[in-house]
C-alpha cells in the first residue's frame, strides 16, 4: 500500500487525482455554464432559473440515495469513467441541438439533472474507491490533496465558465466544458492498479438498499455522529445559500464585483484548509480537530449577519469570514471523509457515501425553502442569524459522542 510521503510517486494515484482536478473544474464550469446559456441563449427568466437548480438538487439527492448500493456492488473505477462518460454525453447534445435550431428549456433542463445525478455517483464512487487504491494509511493525505484540488476549482471554475461564454456562443462553450469529462474519463482509464477483490453482493431490495446506507451509518455510534452533523450542516447552510446574496447585494449594498472577490477568497481559503485539516489531526487529535474546525466554522457564519452596512467594513467582514469559513470547513471535511473510509469496510462505503449525500442534499433543499420564507418575513439578517446560532450547535453533537474521543485515524489493512 502507498505511504503518505509516497502519493507524489504513485502514479495511479497522480491519474486519478489529475482526472478528479479535470472534473472538478467541469463541474464548475456546467454549474455556472447551464444557468448562462439558459438565460442568453434561451431567454430564460429568475422562476427558471430557480426551478433548473432544483431540478439539479433533486436528481442528486435521488442519485444518492439510489447510486450508493449500486457503487458497492461494481468495480469503481469503471462507474468513474461511466459517469464522466454520461456528463459528457448530456453535455454535448446541447451545441448539437443549437446547431440543428431544436434547443429547448427542456433539454436544458434534461443536461441538469442528468450532470447533477452523473457528478454524484462519481463522487461516491471516488470516495469509495480511494482506500483500495492507496491504502488506508495514506487517506488523510490523499483527501487532503483532493480537496485541494476542489478549492482551486471553485476558484477558477466560475471564471473559467465566464471566459468560455464570453468568448464562444452559449451553446457552444458547453462543449468545451464536455471535453472536461472526456478528458477525466480518459486518465482514469489510464490508471493500472486492480481494485481489491470483493465478495459478490446480490441486489436487495429497492427499499432496503435505499436504507442500508442510512442503517450501516447509524450502527457505528462515531460515523453516526458524523451523519447527524452532516445533516444540520445541510439544513443550516441551506437557509445561508437562499440569502446569502440577497444579504450581501440589498441588505449590505455591495457591489457584484465585491461578492465575486469574496466567494474568489473562499475558494483561497478552502485550498488552505485542505492542508489545514491533517495539520489540525495531528495536533489536537481527529475528533477534537473535527469539532474545533466545524466550531470554528460556525463562528466564522456568526459574523456574516453582524457586518456593518458601510462598504468597506462589510467587504471586510464578507471576505474573512469566506476566507476564515471555507478553510475550517474543508478542514473538518479532509477528516471526516477520512474517518468514515478507515472505520467502514470498504465495501459498504458507497452506500453510507450515499447516505450521507442524500440527507445533507435533502435538507438543503428545505433550509432553502424556509430560508426564503424567513427572509421574508424577519429579513434577511435575522434569518442568517439564526442559522447562524445552528451552526454553533452543530458541534455538540459531536461533544456528546465518542466522536470526540478519536485521536488517531483507526488502522485499517
Amino acid at each position: 500500500m502507498t505511504t503518505p510521503g509516497a502519493l507524489w510517486r504513485d502514479r495511479d494515484f497522480a491519474r486519478l487525482w489529475a482526472a478528479q482536478a479535470v472534473s472538478a473544474f467541469g463541474a464548475r464550469i456546467t454549474r455556472e455554464g447551464l444557468p448562462i446559456m439558459a438565460v442568453v441563449a434561451l431567454g430564460a427568466g429568475a422562476a427558471t432559473l430557480g426551478l433548473l437548480a432544483a431540478v439539479a438538487a433533486a436528481a442528486a439527492v435521488f442519485a444518492g440515495l439510489a447510486g450508493g448500493g449500486y457503487v458497492d456492488r461494481v468495480r469503481r473505477r469503471p462507474l468513474l469513467i461511466a459517469a464522466d462518460l454520461v456528463r459528457a454525453g448530456a453535455l454535448i447534445a446541447i451545441p448539437l441541438a443549437a446547431a440543428f435550431g431544436v434547443l429547448t428549456l427542456v433539454q436544458v433542463f434534461a443536461a441538469a439533472a442528468i450532470v447533477a445525478g452523473a457528478s454524484v455517483v462519481f463522487d461516491i464512487a471516488s470516495h469509495a474507491y480511494l482506500p483500495g487504491l492507496i491504502g488506508r494509511a495514506a487517506l488523510v493525505d490523499g483527501n487532503s490533496r483532493l480537496a485541494s484540488t476542489e478549492a482551486v476549482a471553485e476558484v477558477g471554475g466560475p471564471a473559467l465558465a465566464g471566459m468560455l461564454f464570453q468568448w464562444l456562443t452559449a451553446p457552444f462553450a458547453v462543449a468545451v466544458n464536455a471535453a472536461t469529462y472526456l478528458a477525466s474519463a480518459g486518465l482514469l482509464a489510464l490508471i493500472r492498479a486492480p481494485e481489491p477483490a470483493r465478495a459478490p453482493e446480490p441486489p436487495a431490495p429497492w427499499l432496503t438498499e435505499l436504507t442500508q446506507g442510512f442503517r450501516l451509518a447509524w450502527a457505528e455510534a462515531r460515523v453516526r455522529a458524523l451523519l447527524l452533523m452532516g445533516i444540520a450542516q445541510g439544513l443550516f447552510g441551506g437557509v445561508f445559500s437562499a440569502l446569502y446574496i440577497l444579504f450581501a447585494l440589498r441588505t449590505l449594498n455591495l457591489p457584484t464585483s465585491v461578492l465575486g472577490l469574496a466567494i474568489a477568497a473562499g475558494g483561497v481559503g478552502a485550498l488552505a484548509g485542505a492542508w489545514l485539516g491533517p495539520w489540525l489531526g495531528r495536533r489536537l487529535g481527529v475528533g477534537p480537530a473535527i469539532l474545533a474546525a466545524i466550531l470554528g466554522a460556525g463562528l466564522s457564519a456568526m459574523a456574516i449577519p453582524l457586518a456593518p452596512t458601510d462598504r468597506l467594513g462589510a467587504s471586510a467582514v464578507l471576505i474573512a469570514t469566506q476566507i476564515s469559513g471555507d478553510a475550517l470547513a474543508v478542514a473538518a471535511g479532509v477528516l471526516t471523509a477520512t474517518l468514515r473510509q478507515t472505520l467502514l469496510p470498504q465495501q459498504v462505503l458507497g452506500r453510507v457515501a450515499g447516505a450521507f449525500h442524500a440527507s445533507a442534499g435533502g435538507v438543503a433543499i428545505l433550509g432553502a425553502l424556509a430560508g426564503g420564507a424567513m427572509g421574508g418575513l424577519i429579513g434577511p439578517r435575522l434569518a442568517l442569524f439564526i442559522a447562524a446560532v445552528g451552526f454553533l450547535g452543530i458541534p455538540l453533537i459531536g461533544a456528546l459522542s465518542p466522536l470526540r474521543q478519536v485521536r488517531k485515524m483507526p488502522a485499517g489493512d
